[in-house]
């Protein structure tokens, strides 16, 4: 018999004498990341004693100031014999009452702390701006200078006083345009990359068009984001800056909607109706800086006008003319840029103020307003010439990430790596893949020892079950909806996913299908060849559109940036149609996506590929170091080896052991060692029940 205390706040609770706890963990829990955050939790029925009345201050007593607030958790403690076997909180749940008198107190206890699923909820990782809106300190100007920019070098971004090396980077995946290579011919707007052609002049016409490309950013910074949003630290074991590029070179295409940017934030406004050149012909109208006031109409009178807005493009930008009387839009107009805009506009006493709202540079030759006023006959026309509303357009992270859930998010990045997580006493997550957990253990790493149970063991009374219930686990995508990836299934035999695999092992089970499936779109990227010279370029690029040629959302796109620098030169436009040789330029410095860390099949070790598919590169070599390889094929292949049994015991373990053992350790039972897979535990009585698994 163990002897259990309980503290709240540092003050020793009293408990029913009969009282039980029962403690589980398994391995099961620290690999579900809605998980990591607690290791059990327990309920408690406390007796209503003095000392308990004192604790809870009385609750049943809702007229007592300053009582009790059972709407927080408190810090709490459960020792064993005197000795601390685990920190965390409790929350009093209610009040027991008999015959109108205070029973008991009821109460659960939580290891360490709450789950993440408490703490992100339903949030979208457009809520990681925290209190600080950290992650919007990497927004970048969305305009073809900045574009090209985080293409040809990508941007070094200090945010919060530290640096981050290529925080910001623009790939070759465009969003609507097939993208090729050409040398041979020029056809304005099209795609080619090449920046040769029928003539110097005309090749100009032609590249990849600013507004088809969007910025990624670093997966590292997203994580970041989540810490600093949450108030939760994750360990560095496996989330580095240095020593693990499979991770640190991840980067998330910026892209929340199908085709072009939008930034709903990004409103460029007309205000300089000074330059109307108001005169003193129009009794009722003057102006004040950007304010046209209009007075001295009477009874229902109103000064009629007709307000027309001529752009100076051919873009199909649409933008909206809205006409502000005191802060209200009174009348609001739509048009396309390729064409005029023009509203009849009623326009009575008040300040009144000329808003476009667009979402990019854009160029007017004219505002006109012409007005007639009828209660002092008179007509005048207003007007402006050439304007331009600059590019204020930002890219703002929080409004560009994908719209997937951050729980979401994070279990994906654990699925991909195979990652479990556990937190330390400090509070720190410590997050490890499932290889760098087993490898720690007792019994495991150099110079340890395994728990030897052997003498506490009930061996008459075990049970002996097969390990692993399914006869296959695939490992897959949910996204797999772009072209190339879609004709990949097409082409397969069996129609297999792209970087999708199934693993059976040596022997057919008996049993169901495991699906480990990553929530993140895969896709396949494409090495461009030169059509008028059959050889290959050094670009790749990525098409997102679906099987019909239109532009694709999908779920949200992971990569890594191979850095092409001094290579094939391509054609990268500013405007289109083209209109300023000068504004389109050259280069041989980009970013190209691929799933590999390194493009040579030869040298890369790591890509993001569960299966072992050709390098899009160079398709005559295979993507060596895939996830599955990298990250799960040890413990795949030892759960399905033949050997391989789940055996269960009864046992009393010694308190040492209840207190110090992690579920990483191994243990050891007439010589044979075993993988801990759950412990659950009665700690009045020391009974515990484990699942083992044979090490084969």
């Amino acid at each position: 018999m163990q002897y259990i205390q309980l503290y709240i706040e540092g003050e020793r609770v009293d408990l029913f004498e009969d009282e039980s706890v029962s403690i589980t963990n398994t391995l099961q829990n620290i690999k579900d990341i809605s998980k990591v955050f607690t290791s059990f939790s327990q309920s408690f029925t406390l007796p209503a004693s003095k000392v308990n009345n004192k604790i809870f201050k009385h609750y049943y007593n809702f007229d007592i100031i300053n009582g009790f607030d059972a709407r927080l958790k408190v810090n709490s403690t459960i020792e064993l014999n005197y000795l601390e076997f685990q920190k965390g909180k409790i929350k009093l749940e209610g009040v027991e009452m008999r015959k109108n008198d205070v029973y008991a107190y009821k109460i659960t206890f939580y290891g360490n702390t709450v789950k993440l699923t408490d703490l992100m909820g339903e949030d979208t990782l457009d809520a990681l701006v925290g209190d600080s809106n950290w992650i919007d300190g990497f927004a970048k100007p969305y305009t073809s200078t900045a574009i090209y920019t985080g293409l040809v070098t990508g941007y070094d971004i200090t945010n919060d006083s530290v640096s981050y090396s290529k925080a910001i980077i623009t790939p070759l995946i465009t969003h609507t345009t097939r993208l090729f290579y050409d040398s041979a011919t020029d056809t304005a707007d099209d795609g080619n990359l090449s920046p040769n052609g029928n003539g110097e002049s005309a090749a100009m016409n032609h590249g990849v068009y600013w507004k088809d490309l969007k910025y990624a950013i670093r997966v590292h910074l997203i994580i970041m984001a989540i810490e600093k949003t949450y108030g939760i630290t994750f360990s560095t074991d496996f989330f580095k800056t240095s020593g693990n590029d499979p991770y640190y070179n991840l980067y998330m295409w910026m892209h929340r909607k199908k085709g072009n940017v939008e930034d709903p934030n990004a409103i460029a406004t007309f205000t300089d109706l000074v330059d109307f050149g108001l005169d003193t012909t129009m009794t009722n109208v003057a102006a004040t800086g950007e304010t046209v006031t209009v007075t001295g109409l009477t009874g229902n009178n109103k000064i009629t006008s007709t307000l027309t807005v001529t752009p100076n493009s051919s873009e199909n930008t649409v933008y909206t003319v809205n006409v502000i009387r005191d802060g209200v839009i009174q009348d609001s107009f739509s048009a396309t840029a390729s064409s005029a805009a023009s509203a009849s506009i009623d326009v009575f006493n008040g300040n009144y103020q000329i808003q476009i709202e667009v979402r990019e540079e854009f160029t007017v030759d004219s505002v006109s307003w012409a007005m007639t006023d009828l209660q002092v006959p008179q007509s005048h026309t207003f007007s402006v010439g050439a304007y331009t509303i600059p590019a204020t357009t930002q890219f703002i992270p929080s409004q560009q990430l994908p719209p997937i859930k951050v729980i979401d998010f994070l279990t994906g990045i654990f699925k991909l790596y195979n990652l479990t997580a556990f937190v330390l006493d400090d509070g720190t997550i410590k997050v490890q893949t499932l290889d760098s957990f087993y490898s720690g253990g007792k019994g495991a790493a150099a110079g340890t020892t395994a728990w030897d149970v052997s003498r506490f063991v009930d061996i008459p009374k075990s049970q002996i079950n097969v390990a692993l219930p399914f006869k296959e686990i695939v490992f897959k995508y949910k996204g797999l909806g772009t072209k190339l990836a879609m004709q990949h299934k097409q082409l397969t035999t069996g129609g297999v996913g792209w970087g999708t695999t199934e693993y059976t092992g040596d022997d057919k089970y008996d049993g169901g299908v495991y699906k480990v499936e990553a929530p993140f779109e895969h896709m396949k990227y494409e090495r461009l060849r030169n059509v008028a010279t059959g050889s290959d370029t050094t670009a790749q690029v990525g098409w997102c559109v679906d099987d019909n040629d239109d532009p694709y959302l999908g779920e949200p796109i992971l990569f890594y940036p191979i850095y092409q620098l001094n290579q094939n030169d391509i054609r990268f436009l500013s405007d289109r149609p083209y209109v300023n040789p000068a504004s389109n330029v050259e280069t041989n410095d980009y970013f190209i996506p691929s799933n590999s860390v390194a493009i040579d099949a030869a040298t890369s070790t790591a890509n993001i590929n569960y299966n072992q598919e050709n390098n899009e590169y160079d398709i005559t070599g295979s993507f060596s170091g895939t996830l599955f390889e990298n990250y799960y094929s040890n413990y795949i292949t030892e759960m399905f080896n033949s050997k391989r049994r789940l055996n269960k015991f009864t046992a009393y373990l010694p308190l040492n052991m209840l207190l110090n053992y992690t579920l990483a350790d191994r243990v050891t039972i007439d010589t044979q060692s075993y993988k801990i897979n759950s412990v659950t535990t009665d700690l009045k009585s020391g009974k515990s029940t484990i699942e083992l698994l044979n090490e084969v």
